[in-house]
């Protein structure tokens, strides 16, 4: 299994790693082991972590709080207060150490450290005027959140690859099927 990160901010992506949240729901963040793993390839650190079962709670339950505070958000509802004071309790924690090293910076730290920099990059997204740009896919089943970034202001996907290549098939297969029935 791979993780995409698509949703062009560190909380959304996290908020990610559950996919199809209205249908069939697909945990990523299976084990300690898959958390760690989404640690380093999103970048928050550099040095694969020890993690255990209540580190994946803790980091589950902040990305849920996540994914409510930016679905309300989205939609003109007020913040839910435990989601909100569970995202401002984690980015008061301590962040990732840095270092610089001779093979470059390096990011070491904890679930805690973990939680402390997706809590922050919430905290700068929602509280920011990139919160306005904040949307779902629109491909039905998915409940993927993003920051739309496109000069227009109309990204649909939330990525091309998983996505929006197949809204974009499904609906050439509709038209052609139309176009084939007219004749």
């Amino acid at each position: 299994m791979s993780f995409v990160f698509v949703s062009g901010d560190l909380a959304l992506d996290l908020a990610g790693t559950l996919k199809w949240r209205r249908s069939e729901p697909e945990e990523l963040l299976r084990t300690p082991a898959d958390l760690a793993r989404w640690a380093v390839e999103a970048g928050v650190l550099t040095e694969v972590p020890a993690l255990d079962v209540a580190d994946l709670r803790r980091l589950r339950a902040l990305r849920e709080a996540v994914y409510r505070l930016a679905t309300h958000g989205m939609q003109g509802l007020p913040w839910p207060g435990d989601d909100l004071r569970l995202v401002n309790e984690e980015a008061g924690g301590t962040p990732a150490r840095m270092s610089l090293t001779p093979s470059g910076v390096a990011r070491t730290g904890d679930a805690g450290a973990v939680a402390a920099d997706v809590a922050r990059s919430a905290v700068r997204l929602l509280g920011g005027i990139d919160a306005l740009r904040v949307r779902e896919c629109g491909r039905e089943a998915c409940t993927r959140v993003f920051v739309d970034r496109s000069r227009a202001g109309n990204r649909q996907w939330c990525g091309m690859e998983e996505c929006g290549n197949r809204v974009k098939a499904a609906n050439y297969r509709s038209r052609k099927s139309r176009a084939s029935t007219a004749r």
